[in-house]
């Protein structure tokens, strides 16, 4: 039984494996401004380009996923994702704004992901296995996530290829994600009163000050989790001279493989500690994390991108949870809007990169994914105190 459950369940779990491709926008900030050279400013808007369709394409799918049904959504955000992969796959970059607009549909398509992903993972999974499911499934797309800074390493180091070669990978894993899904069989499970989120339900809703204090969260969180992906090796390059084409995305490659490894060990640790506690030592951890990487040592602050990854691994399911937990009622709205919240990846990486330029230091841009974790903090005090 178990093994057929997961066999329906793995077509979703490839979705979620292409879900994270699109993380990859963050490392390749430090590629991208070296290819094309940008300054820090300008190359921050690569992440921009992605993340901003999550503010504009969340609730429209969710509207639109409705009517047709999450396996249609779900086919239609691999689609488009495909798309984005063929540009530099078949014709390379040539100019930025190509560049731009490859980032730009791998966003597109991993918000159209979102949407689908989570509850359609509901409908291919067996009663009382929903949970551990998609909790696996956060897992394998931070694999994915992962993929982003440790290929291109692989790649110069190894086989002396191209940064650009993870785009063929990533679009023949599309494929093979699409051809899988296809034959998928998918129970639309919906209460006779269920009421999808509407933008007018959704800004109502803002106007209660913890949904607006949680989704806030969720926007900061977001944007200080690209911040640092991208911000990690320029500041390599900057401070210490490290290589960015060889060596420079270790740094990279260790904060996403923390943040596996704390997506895979969380789903353990909540099993004895609440929620709001675990927030807010999560909190703290990213804190201690990101005031680590301000000490003048390579080794120190490879060991804080570690730190700070871990942190950062379990934030937004928390913020997510709590938020639901605590108004089942408007789980509808919340999840609106707080899949749209997510546009934070899209304004805090330029704040960081106007910042850097500001100071002539990248390491000086890190103080706005500090700010903005700072906040997520006093979000889950004010959770505690809530209890």
């Amino acid at each position: 039984m178990l093994s057929v459950s997961m066999k329906r369940a793995f077509p979703v779990f490839l979705a979620f494996l292409a879900m994270g491709f699109a993380d990859a926008a963050g490392p390749f900030v430090s590629l991208a401004r070296e290819q094309f050279q940008l300054s820090y400013f300008a190359a921050q808007w690569i992440t921009f380009s992605g993340f901003v369709m999550f503010g504009l394409l969340s609730i429209p799918m969710g509207l639109w996923q409705d009517r047709t049904g999450k396996k249609f959504i779900l086919l239609l955000g691999l689609l488009i994702m495909l798309a984005g992969l063929l540009i530099p796959a078949l014709f390379g970059f040539t100019t930025f704004a190509m560049f731009l607009l490859a980032v730009l549909l791998l966003g597109a398509g991993a918000t159209t992901l979102q949407v689908a992903g989570n509850p359609i993972m509901r409908d291919v999974s067996p009663p009382g296995l929903y949970s551990r499911n998609l909790s696996l499934a956060q897992f394998v797309k931070a694999i994915g996530s992962l993929s982003g800074p440790v290929l291109p390493v692989i790649a110069a180091r190894w086989f002396g290829a191209s940064w650009q070669v993870v785009f063929p990978i990533y679009s023949a894993a599309v494929v093979l994600t699409i051809l899988a899904v296809l034959p998928l069989k998918v129970e639309e499970r919906r209460a006779p009163d269920q009421r999808p989120a509407t933008l007018s339900s959704c800004l109502k809703l803002m106007g209660n000050g913890y949904v607006a204090l949680m989704v806030f969260a969720i926007f900061f969180y977001v944007g200080a989790e690209v911040s640092v992906s991208a911000g990690i090796p320029l500041y390599l390059k900057d401070r210490f001279g490290i290589d960015i084409s060889r060596t420079g995305l270790l740094g990279t490659g260790l904060f996403f493989l923390a943040l596996t490894l704390g997506r895979f060990s969380g789903g353990v640790i909540l099993n004895w500690m609440k929620p709001k506690t675990f927030f807010l030592i999560t909190c703290l951890v990213s804190i201690a994390g990101l005031l680590g990487i301000l000490v003048p040592s390579p080794a120190v602050s490879a060991a804080c991108f570690f730190v700070a990854g871990l942190g950062f691994a379990n934030i937004f399911p928390l913020v997510f949870s709590i938020t639901v937990d605590a108004m089942p009622e408007h789980v509808n709205a919340l999840s609106g809007l707080m899949v749209t919240a997510i546009v934070g990846a899209a304004f805090v990486p330029p704040l960081m990169g106007y910042v850097s330029d500001l100071f002539s230091s990248a390491q000086a841009g890190f103080l706005v994914p500090l700010g903005a974790i700072l906040y997520v903090a006093a979000a889950a005090l004010a959770n505690l105190r809530r209890a």
